[in-house]
């Protein structure tokens, strides 16, 4: 059992051990059941969260590279290098990428990216006004 304080403002502080246990981050909601004069905090969560995944030090490594070319891709997309397949399967494996979108994050999709913002920045593209406009613009 713990012991919490009730601090100004009506506030506690969750011990290290029960925040580590329970997995507890930062929005994670507890609901506060009471019962006969008793009261016990539930976690809610919509889905259980995965258990952070070991990785080796090469994996550690490669990581590093991931996190700097996702915050390049973030910052600065006309200009900025995709991932290679094992920075892709390490960001996937971490949680910084949806696993279903590694895709969108190779240097081969990046690099269609990048000829796509040239072609804006030239003028290469062309508006319609309507999706039957597109349409008949396919059909000539």
């Amino acid at each position: 059992m713990t012991i919490v304080k009730i601090r100004a403002k009506h506030q506690i502080t969750l011990p290290k051990p029960i925040v580590e246990a329970l997995r507890l981050e930062v929005g994670d909601r507890l609901e506060l059941v009471t019962r006969n004069g008793n009261g016990t905090l539930v976690l809610k969560r919509v889905a259980e969260k995965a258990a952070k995944p070991k990785l080796s030090a090469k994996d550690l490594q490669t990581l590093k590279s991931a996190k700097r070319k996702i915050a390049a891709i973030q910052k600065d997309l006309p200009t900025a290098k995709g991932l290679t397949r094992a920075e892709v399967d390490v960001a996937a494996k971490a949680g910084l990428i949806d696993p279903d979108q590694r895709w969108w994050w190779t240097e081969e999709w990046q690099a269609g990216e990048r000829g796509a913002e040239r072609d804006i920045a030239e003028g290469r593209t062309e508006t319609f006004g309507s999706v039957e406009a597109f349409i008949n613009s396919l059909r000539s």
